[in-house]
């Protein structure tokens, strides 16, 4: 075992030092006086943040659109990752096993930017298409670990009502699900803290919501404005980050 560890970390120090080599990274030129003072004189141009309040109503609007995307995104998320997770694990037989699972790892290999950008053409412009793109990639997450969670759980309470004459649909609903609800419902959490990041990002490439406005100012080099929507994210992330971490804690008590 150690052998093999050894060999592995041989092989990723390998890696790491061949990905220095093959790229042409000028240090002097980043870390340079002038590139310091250029730094320094475009992080000047965010202050003082733009707080009117034409600017807060807009910021507060473009919030309430971030976190109703990442929320019925996640929502969405959810109703089908529990649907696509009942054959993924493996309790329609093995051939619906292995075609969700195949499902379900399309769906989460592809980035939310790249359905974004997709959906966007079918859907326009417009938190629609955001929204969809962080329920189709998050419906391959979520399916993923709630199939997990559900072939992990000791089979012993479901096997004892299907003994005793409960059918499959029951046995799971009384037996599997409430077992699996509080690790489900810590993931659920999990994913919607990371899409509240990924709507704010989405917007850039025209989902609607921060990253839309964000990108809107950037454009018009308005830096005091989206300096005001950059903090907006901040405080906004922060805070379900907050929440979620306490509300995992009160599910895993």
């Amino acid at each position: 075992m150690q052998v093999k560890t050894a060999l592995i970390l041989l092989m990723l120090t390998i890696v790491v030092v061949a990905s220095f080599i093959s790229l042409s990274l000028d240090w002097c030129s980043l870390f340079s006086a002038d590139a310091a003072a250029k730094v320094r004189e475009f992080l000047l141009g965010f202050l003082p943040p733009d707080v009117s309040a034409t600017m807060l109503k807009k910021i507060a609007i473009a919030t309430l659109e971030t976190l109703s995307m990442s929320a019925l995104g996640t929502l969405i998320a959810v109703l089908g990752g529990i649907l696509l997770a009942l054959p993924a694990s493996g309790r329609a037989g093995s051939m619906a096993k292995h075609s969700t699972r195949l499902l379900l790892n399309i769906l989460r290999s592809i980035p939310e930017l790249v359905w974004a950008s997709v959906l966007l053409i079918a859907a326009g412009l417009g938190p629609f298409a955001g929204t969809m793109a962080l329920a189709m990639h998050t419906t391959g997450v979520l399916g993923r670990l709630f199939a997990e969670t559900l072939e992990n759980l000791p089979p012993d309470a479901e096997i004892t009502l299907r003994l005793n004459g409960s059918s499959a649909a029951a046995a799971f609903l009384y037996a599997a699900l409430p077992q699996g609800l509080p690790q489900m419902l810590s993931y659920t959490l999990y994913r919607w803290e990371n899409n509240i990041r990924a709507a704010s990002i989405l917007g850039i490439v025209g989902a609607g919501g921060l990253g839309q406005m964000l990108k809107y100012h950037l454009s018009l080099f308005q830096m005091p404005a989206a300096a005001s929507v950059m903090i907006a994210m901040l405080i906004l992330v922060a805070l379900v980050d907050a929440a979620s971490f306490v509300i995992r804690r009160a599910l895993t008590r």
